[in-house]
């Protein structure tokens, strides 16, 4: 997810140096009760997963590893593109230009860069709409030059790269999609649309600015990562690491924990946007940040509606919103904040979900209650009971002599406000997804290379490896079934590893990971209809060391019941998988390939020849039409 926290800075460590604190050699790999390893694994995994029983949910060929820089699928699967970077969403709208000469109108008529979470929205006689998330602009192939010095008018084609892109698509005859380049609907969000703030931090000071005192109207939206679909047709973008964008004129400009827990200002000085536009300038406007790192609600049907930026999800480095409408009416939002050590979030609506009652949704997500995850287990287990504490101002040390004066800092600084409320530090939780037969909830937990490395977090049963590479993704289930409840038993779903490299232990994965279907760096996540898993990777690529034989990043699919994964496709050289949505029907998948060519690899996906490599939309197809994963 363009996470600022790179996943290749773990040179090969010998196994033994990295076994967890506390749990010695022989503790790890003996032979006496909860101490073994298959008792270890087996707290999180069923037993019978060690027969590796096949699942009857996955009806596909496992496909290998693979280091080719082409988009691969199981046999009797087509894939194809559906949209590159920079194709025209307008009748009027110039074709790409390889050369990489267009300017900033013209991008602004085209798809964005580096596409990430996206929504299926059906409409009627085989149309329906695609909202996709244009995360960031890889400024090494955006411009004609190095992206070096950057002009006001490379920051503004830039901008015009990032946001949203909203459009309408047809069938085709084989079953496939294409853009509909005259529909009414086709739009872009980027950093120059006008968007309003909703909820409890509307109008806070803290959210004022020169070119707006009223705390109320923001210019656009930055750093899209993944989404959300709402029960009343709309679209939730989430803004991920907006703190890139961020930084001060003047170097002698001071800074608060308020500030450097968001890593403000940023390491990354690729955008330069504070040079030529004041509000990036945190020597000019040190609020400006604060009116960043939301949810934000689209109405991808109504080309006129104003963006609306829900304060009452807290601001963090959203990830995802995973929201579900509980059996009392009430919505419950999941969320995930991506940073080493960061916190689990959820949100429950104070009413309840009218299907009948517009005007009461309008405000749905602006009334609620923020909560934080703290898990905890017994030394040893993988598996553990949880509970979600309340950051409410006055309650759970959210108090004005703790630094927070209302319950508009509290949000606004939701990750000071979840650590003083005692929220478990996690290795960068990512997507969630909600399993809606079995009622569980699934969480990718990507890396950390700080754990058990810095006093703050600390090696645990939700986290149980120094200085993780590989990646675990957790799992738990309300109690009673009731998303609202405070309580939740949990445990963990799937260890990601390396069994090629490590013969034994954590860092080999858990029982359903195989040198066949073996990954590392879980981040994009859904359920489709059926019930099966998908998970998508964004970890190192380089197939060497501890991640030799893994290959290009890749997505698989598990059965939830059976914990069995299978390998089902693998992208080109340098990408991340990310963006994941499904046709009405299940009979097309949407999958993001994005950044191709990361970190100097020679790609050229999807052109070929000499073309530069462009993050791209995947539609994929069983031959004979079939639902997808069958």
């Amino acid at each position: 997810m363009n996470s600022t926290e790179p996943h290749r800075d773990i040179p090969p460590t010998d196994f033994e140096l990295l076994i967890a604190p506390g749990l010695s050699r022989r503790r790890f790999v003996g032979g006496l009760g909860m101490t073994t390893l298959g008792a270890f694994f087996s707290s999180a995994i069923p037993a019978r997963l060690l027969a590796q029983t096949r699942s009857p949910l996955l009806g596909f060929a496992s496909v290998p590893a693979s280091t080719a820089d082409t988009f691969v699928v199981p046999p009797s699967y087509t894939a194809r593109p559906l949209i590159s970077w920079g194709d025209p969403l307008f009748a009027d709208a110039p074709e790409f230009d390889d050369t990489a000469r267009q300017d900033a109108a013209a991008q602004l008529r085209q798809f964005g860069d580096n596409t990430d979470g996206m929504s299926f929205f059906p409409l009627e006689d085989g149309r329906a709409l695609l909202a996709v998330n244009n995360e960031y602009a890889n400024i090494d192939r955006l411009y004609p030059h190095d992206g070096s010095v950057i002009s006001a008018e490379d920051a503004r084609k830039a901008q015009a790269a990032h946001g949203v892109s909203l459009f309408e698509i047809r069938a085709t005859a084989d079953g496939f999609w294409q853009v509909d380049r005259s529909s009414p609907l086709n739009r872009r969000l980027d950093v120059q649309t006008p968007m309003a703030v909703h909820g409890p931090a509307a109008g806070h000071p803290l959210l004022q600015t020169s070119a707006d005192p009223s705390g109320r109207a923001v210019l656009g939206t930055v750093a899209n990562c993944s989404n959300g679909k709402t029960p009343w047709n709309t679209y939730l973008t989430c803004e991920e690491n907006f703190q890139d964008y961020f930084q001060p004129g003047d170097a002698s400009t001071t800074f608060s924990e308020r500030h450097t827990r968001y890593q403000i200002p940023s390491d990354d000085l690729g955008a330069q946007w504070y040079r030529h536009e004041a509000r990036f300038d945190l020597s000019k406007e040190p609020h400006e940040p604060h009116r960043f790192g939301w949810i934000v609600e689209v109405d991808p049907f109504n080309p006129q509606d104003t963006p609306k930026k829900r304060t009452a999800l807290g601001r963090i480095a959203h990830e995802n919103a995973a929201l579900l409408v509980n059996a009392d009416g009430r919505v419950v939002v999941y969320m995930g904040d991506d940073s080493r050590g960061e916190h689990i979030y959820r949100f429950v609506s104070r009413e309840r979900f009218d299907p009948q009652d517009p005007a009461a949704i309008a405000t749905l997500l602006d009334h609620g209650t923020l909560y934080a995850a703290r898990f905890s287990a017994t030394p040893g287990e993988l598996r553990g009971k949880g509970e979600w504490i309340a950051l409410e101002h006055g309650r759970n040390g959210l108090t004005t002599d703790a630094g927070f004066a209302d319950q508009a800092e509290v949000l606004i600084f939701a990750r000071l406000a979840a650590t003083a409320a005692g929220a478990t530090t996690m290795d960068r939780p990512e997507w969630i997804a909600v399993h809606p037969q079995s009622n569980s909830v699934f969480c990718t937990l990507t890396n950390n290379r700080n754990r058990g490395v810095h006093d703050t977090q600390p090696v645990d049963g939700a986290n149980p490896r120094a200085e993780n590479h590989y990646g675990q993704i957790i799992r738990w289930t309300p109690a009673g079934g009731d998303h609202t409840a405070a309580s939740f038993d949990w445990d963990l779903f799937v260890i990601a590893g390396n069994p090629a490299v490590h013969k034994s232990g954590l860092y080999a994965g858990s029982a359903n990971i195989t040198p066949e279907n073996m990954f590392n760096s879980p981040d994009g996540l859904a359920v489709d209809a059926a019930g099966r898993l998908w998970i998508q990777t964004d970890g190192d690529d380089t197939n060497e060391g501890i991640f030799a034989g893994m290959g290009n990043n890749q997505m698989l699919c598990a059965d939830p019941a059976t914990g069995e994964i299978r390998r089902f496709a693998t992208g080109p050289l340098g990408c991340e998988m990310t963006g994941i949505a499904f046709a009405a029907d299940s009979r097309t998948l949407f999958v993001g390939v994005q950044h191709p060519g990361e970190d100097g690899r020679d790609s050229h996906f999807p052109g070929g020849g000499n073309t530069r490599p462009r993050s791209t939309i995947m539609m994929v197809r069983r031959d004979d039409g079939g639902v997808i994963g069958t």
